[in-house]
């Protein structure tokens, strides 16, 4: 698995976007993508990876803090997507660093106003912080950015931790969603946190669906040793069950390592609306991929030993929170059709789940 490296290292590569446009530099430059080993992409990813680990010798290329233009930058990332090749491939292959996921993604870094936006792969200014933003690739619609933004905003009312969320006005579509960085100009004053998935630390190959949240429970648990985080991932499992978010594969759940040594779970992330393989959640529930009920959520929690009413509570607070989709949605100007088909799904107004 993995080609060989260790979980963590492998955490280090982008998927996705970012294999795709390193895969299409080496064609650019008359090489195969089998050609390039793990330790050829770990060495491209060098200083600027998610996480703490770098790696030397540092092959990637480099930019200056130069402001950026996000809609210049979706059409270089569309024209990619249809086959574009050329001087783009490199600049969007810095702006990925080694963030993984289908869509495109860049990091850059914005002022306190959301105003100036400048490459942020490297080190920023002080007056900048470290961001990603999303881009629409050929499978969204070009509202995708304005509904991940309205799942941000329901998931923070549900409770789930999250990082700051902003939608960036686009020339086209209802904007672009940007979300701050986790593992950068941490909390507790350090530039960078290590940042682990729970495929890389479980080995756990995210596009074959083998986990269960009992598993992802479980395993936060036993790595933070804290139960208010094994409660912080029951709370996602309700959200992303609630929420028809069925993309939680292992690579959507991540854990962060201070400088003492101590584990917590990451700011959720990924959070929108996504159907997954046949239709099923990515991570079951205690067994189940689809038609999962509220029982079924209540036999979570008491299998891995979650009071029974916090579970109640966390379930009213979640369905709480998705019920303001319909005015969310109208709000942040997703089109009729896409807002009426997530209102089917979420369950809202119809008694479903």
């Amino acid at each position: 698995m993995f080609n060989g490296l260790p979980g963590a290292f492998n955490d280090s590569l982008p998927d996705g976007w970012g294999r795709l446009l390193f895969d299409r530099m080496l064609k650019s430059n008359d090489m195969l993508p089998n050609d390039a080993s793990p330790l050829d992409r770990l060495a491209y990813v060098g200083h600027t990876g998610i996480g703490a680990l770098i790696y030397d010798p540092d092959h990637g290329d480099s930019r200056p803090d130069t402001e950026v233009c996000l809609d210049t930058l979706a059409q270089q990332a569309a024209d990619v997507l249809e086959g574009g090749v050329g001087e783009v491939i490199a600049q969007l292959l810095v702006l990925n660093g080694s963030s993984a996921g289908a869509r495109p993604k860049a990091m850059i870094a914005v002022d306190a106003n959301h105003k100036n936006i400048i490459y942020g792969v490297s080190d920023v200014p002080s007056t900048h912080q470290h961001w990603l933003v999303k881009f629409s690739n050929t499978e969204d619609g070009v509202d995708a950015g304005a509904v991940e933004y309205v799942y941000s905003v329901m998931a923070k009312e549900a409770g789930i931790e999250m990082m700051d969320t902003y939608l960036f006005e686009a020339e086209k579509g209802a904007g672009y969603f940007a979300c701050k960085r986790f593992d950068r100009n941490t909390a507790e004053g350090e530039g960078r946190a290590h940042a682990h998935t729970a495929c890389g630390i479980l080995h756990s190959d995210f596009r074959t669906p083998a986990l269960d949240y009992k598993d992802l429970i479980s395993l936060t648990q036993g790595l933070t040793r804290d139960i208010r985080e094994a409660e912080k991932m029951y709370r996602l499992a309700v959200f992303n069950v609630l929420a028809h978010n069925q993309d939680d594969h292992s690579k959507n759940f991540t854990y962060l390592m201070n400088s003492c040594g101590e584990w917590k779970l990451s700011p959720a992330y990924d959070l929108t609306f996504s159907s997954g393989p046949g239709g099923e959640q990515s991570a079951t529930v205690c067994g189940r991929g689809k038609n999962i009920n509220l029982a079924d959520l209540q036999q979570l929690a008491q299998k891995t030993g979650l009071d029974k009413e916090f579970a109640t509570q966390v379930i009213e607070r979640v369905q709480d929170a998705l019920s303001s989709w319909p005015t969310l949605a109208k709000e942040y100007s997703i089109h009729n059709d896409t807002a009426e088909l997530i209102q089917k799904r979420l369950g809202v107004g119809n008694g479903a789940v």
